[in-house]
């Protein structure tokens, strides 16, 4: 991929910064953005809806007006299951072909009061949970997938399509797709963001997901977001940064790519100065990623109960296995995963305070062939944690395949940890 600074190549920081000083406008930004999608989306398939009037439109309109907000003026991708008014919401579900909500998300409607272009919506896996794959293609290599279940939002980042994209996280669906993108990516503490108006797959888990070219840009959605620690983010340089690298209770998962990268991330993370320790987690985390799955399918049972019922011929096996519980989980392995949860949660507060950030693996590997979603393995344990994650890309591994590598830290640290990921980020390249 080339280097140059066309406007489709722009971080939305630096777009921002030039469309403050009006040596672009948004709609040459979104333009160029439209012609890239022209030249590029019939291999990487990452959208399933785009309005180039419509956002030619919002662009010209965004030209006009005083800027709202740093988004002012910027394109952004919406995730396929998250609802827009003026566009169809599908779920990659045939029960919703031809969906049109009546009202945009949370998300989606302080994106427009910030004076952010909505391009269009991206390919999810089947509500974002299961069921039928997206057919978007890994940008890197199309015979591979992007990952699952944001993967239109992070194969049209990575692949300069759009600065910015919205995705979610119930397992890992956030942070895997953005390591085999090469995109930067933030799966803020659970909870800080509204989930009204987006397809709800686990109560407990579910959680917000932003996708970008940069920790700037994931600073600037976290502005929009209003998402905000206690105290502002401490100065923070590579130099003295304490740095545990956690491999995991999942590191015999590891395939071609993840041990590199996180071998890569730590010599240089070493050289620029920082103190990086090992950290093996008590073994009481090391049932987390199954306790993880408990929950997810259990509450899975509730949230597709209607459709079941409803329209059963219409919905993915997979889901009526949820509502059926072909699992076999007992209301007393949801509570022992709620409980053991409550109590892990407590505890890798404490012990990811001694430190500015945990490295720990995004993904299993590079990208695998085929559309699978991929595994969350490296995932699950974090999004059942709550805590913020910060997917770092900067790795080449086998084949030409990007992976990137986890910073994490306690919950409603978010701001602090993006601060970390910008000193650590230029490392990696």
């Amino acid at each position: 991929m080339s280097d140059a600074l066309t406007p489709d190549r722009l971080t939305a920081s630096q777009a921002s910064a030039k469309l403050r000083d009006r040596s672009l406008t948004s709609e040459t930004l979104v333009r160029a953005c439209l012609d890239r999608i022209a030249e590029r989306d019939p291999a990487v398939r990452a959208w399933v809806y785009v309005d180039a009037e419509a956002a030619m439109r919002q662009a010209r309109e965004a030209d006009k007006q005083p800027a709202r907000s740093a988004l002012h003026g910027i394109p952004v991708g919406i995730k396929d299951m998250i609802d827009t008014a003026d566009m169809p919401t599908t779920h990659n579900s045939p029960i919703y072909t031809g969906n049109r909500p009546s009202l945009d998300a949370s998300v989606v409607s302080i994106l427009r009061s910030a004076g952010a272009v909505i391009l269009g919506k991206t390919d999810t896996t089947e509500f974002a949970a299961a069921g039928r794959p997206a057919g978007t293609r890994n940008p890197f290599d199309v015979t591979r997938t992007s990952g699952g279940s944001s993967a239109g939002s992070a194969a049209a980042v990575g692949d300069c399509q759009v600065p910015l994209a919205l995705g979610t996280q119930t397992g890992g669906s956030t942070i895997r797709p953005a390591s085999f993108c090469g995109a930067f990516a933030l799966k803020p503490t659970w909870g800080v963001v509204s989930r009204e108006g987006i397809k709800i797959y686990s109560l407990t888990l579910d959680t917000l997901g932003l996708y970008a070219r940069s920790v700037d840009d994931l600073d600037m959605l976290c502005d929009v977001y209003a998402i905000h620690d206690d105290a502002a983010p401490k100065p923070v340089t590579a130099k003295g940064a304490r740095i545990a690298l956690c491999r995991s209770p999942f590191w015999d998962s590891a395939t071609e790519g993840t041990p590199e990268a996180m071998a890569h991330a730590a010599e240089a993370f070493r050289r620029a100065g920082a103190e990086v320790t090992e950290l093996e987690l008590p073994a009481s985390f090391a049932p987390l990623g199954e306790m993880q799955r408990v929950v997810m399918h259990a509450e899975g049972r509730a949230a597709f109960l209607n459709l079941a019922r409803g329209v059963p011929h219409l919905l993915h096996d997979d889901f009526h296995s949820r509502v059926e519980n072909r699992d076999g989980y007992s209301r007393r392995n949801l509570l022992d995963a709620y409980d053991q949860a409550a109590l892990c949660r407590i505890e890798f507060d404490r012990i990811a305070a001694g430190y500015d950030a945990v490295l720990t693996p995004s993904a299993p590997g590079i990208a695998p062939e085929g559309n699978t979603a991929g595994d969350a393995v490296f995932n699950r344990m974090w999004t059942l944690l709550h805590v913020p994650c910060v997917n770092l890309p900067g790795f080449i591994g086998p084949h030409g395949m990007p992976v990137g590598v986890t910073l994490t830290s306690p919950r409603f640290t978010d701001r602090q940890l993006l601060a970390v990921a910008k000193a650590l980020a230029p490392t990696l390249v």
